[in-house]
């Protein structure tokens, strides 16, 4: 990474470490308080995502932003268990290691499989729940510039060396506006050749296509427990210009959770939180504040998944 200030002045953050499934496992752990924000990111992102959220929130709240095992500051291992279950065991053991409690979770993209199945193992810890642009269930369909990125052979050579996936959403993502030269390069930082860029692959390779594939029944289980957590303040905040999680993604989540309250921003893409930073912030503040009362009532668990 070598101290590139383009991008750096926006992370003023304090790295920190934790052994998950023998590699390292970078966070941030950036303010104090009671009550934590656990920001999960998906693919091709990674903590840098967060970074308007956590200048936001640090003075009133803990904020913990993960690198997953294979993306931004964490280890990459090339032979690696890279699948939405090893992901979500990852975010358990920080989540235990560091005690973090009144959690509300806040994920986007693959983080919120990967956030939602960790918070389903570890109930008592959780009282919120915030989505962005995310997906709980098998896919119901796969955009064909990801799917033609799933061939054996092609796609490896298109994700991994020609960076055919992060460097094109870097522009695919936005739909309001461009990103500045300073989030691009951020986004990308961590992703500068074929070893960098190992997860980003295997991410694309463990969207399920049919119930063969091994990821297809935990996101299936996860989507039957999703009702179990209408105990949980919950708010969907949707691009709703996103080509990869539709609007009918945010549909979907809120038929298994009809208590889910939706903000729809209408002309923002999938990196809703680069392309309507205020109005996702806001929207996070104000869901913050008025269920923070009841949040502060005793934790009841729900029914078991």
């Amino acid at each position: 990474m070598n101290g590139d200030p383009i991008w750096q002045n926006e992370y003023p953050f304090t790295s920190r470490w934790h052994e998950a499934d023998g590699h390292r496992y970078h966070y941030l752990n950036e303010g104090a308080g009671d009550q934590t924000i656990l920001a999960v990111h998906g693919n091709p992102t990674w903590s840098f995502y967060w970074r308007n959220a956590i200048q936001r929130f640090r003075d009133s709240h803990r904020v913990v932003a993960v690198d997953h095992i294979g993306c931004g500051l964490s280890d990459k291992p090339q032979d690696y268990d890279y699948c939405l279950e090893t992901h979500a065991a990852n975010l358990g053991s920080l989540i235990e290691a560091a005690d973090l409690r009144r959690i509300t979770l806040l994920a986007h993209d693959w983080g919120g499989a990967i956030g939602l199945l960790a918070l389903t193992q570890h109930r008592e810890r959780f009282e919120r729940i915030i989505l962005l642009n995310t997906g709980a269930f098998p896919p119901p369909y796969v955009p064909w510039r990801i799917g033609v990125l799933r061939c054996p052979i092609l796609g490896p050579l298109a994700i991994r060396g020609l960076n055919a996936f992060a460097g094109p959403a870097v522009t695919m993502a936005m739909s309001r506006q461009t990103l500045s030269p300073t989030a691009r390069a951020g986004l990308l930082a961590p992703y500068k050749n074929w070893s960098d860029r190992v997860a980003i692959n295997q991410f694309v390779r463990d969207i399920p296509m049919s119930p063969r594939h091994r990821t297809w029944q935990p996101l299936e289980k996860l989507e039957a427990a999703l009702p179990s957590l209408d105990h949980l303040p919950t708010r969907l905040i949707w691009g709703m210009k996103d080509w990869c999680f539709r609007p009918e993604c945010m549909e979907r989540i809120q038929k298994s959770m009809p208590h889910a309250e939706t903000v729809p921003i209408d002309d923002a893409g999938h990196y809703v939180m680069e392309d309507a930073p205020d109005q996702v912030l806001d929207a996070i503040d104000e869901f913050l504040v008025r269920t923070n009362d009841r949040a502060a009532l005793p934790a009841t668990d729900g029914p078991a998944a």
